[in-house]
């Protein structure tokens, strides 16, 4: 498995549903790390100060291992795990959704809450831009400038990304490559060592 998806970082996705006069105001963020998942917490709690419930769930990493729910308050799993719900079955990753709940005066019950959170953090997921990103490894190779041509016929072979590259007496060069190509790449790479 060498690709993962996630949403673009290029737009926040939004979603809106009202259920019994509750109003349930959703976005999808692209985040990177559990930091940035609190910035953003924080500043929808600090935004919609006034409201009753900012629940929210996160996935992180291509392993799709690191991640919570959170019900601020709401009954258990009645919120967050609904959000998180969303996430896993669209096998996203890198996403925060925050689900803000304006009260209605009107209690919706356990399965009516797992329902609006559930169709709320779907609204946001559908307005996202989902991309698949590819899960690279990167490999520095140290050479001597004669070999410059042997390195650039590789790199023309098997297409890697050039993260960067020093040319000198000693040359390095930096590649990205998916992950499942890196192997065949190493070996290319140190057979010209030996030739």
């Amino acid at each position: 498995m060498d690709s993962y998806k996630t949403i673009s970082e290029k737009r926040v996705g939004e979603g809106y549903i009202t259920e019994k006069r509750s109003k349930f105001l959703a976005y999808a963020h692209h985040v990177e790390t559990v930091d940035e998942v609190k910035d953003l917490v924080a500043k929808y709690r600090k935004k919609y100060y006034d409201s009753r419930h900012v629940c929210w769930a996160y996935m992180l990493g291509h392993e799709r291992t690191d991640f919570r729910a959170n019900d601020d308050g709401e009954p258990s799993s009645t919120a967050g795990k609904p959000i998180l719900g969303q996430i896993n079955s669209n096998e996203l990753t890198n996403i925060l959704v925050v689900v803000i709940r304006y009260f209605g005066g009107v209690l919706l019950g356990t399965s009516g809450l797992i329902v609006a959170y559930r169709d709320a953090a779907a609204a946001a997921i559908a307005d996202s831009s989902v991309e698949t990103r590819l899960i690279e490894e990167e490999i520095t190779y140290t050479f001597t400038y004669p070999m410059m041509n042997d390195v650039m016929r590789i790199v023309k072979d098997m297409q890697p990304r050039i993260v960067s590259q020093t040319f000198d007496n000693t040359c390095e060069i930096r590649l990205a490559i998916r992950k499942s190509q890196a192997e065949a790449l190493k070996t290319k790479l140190s057979k010209l060592s030996f030739q």
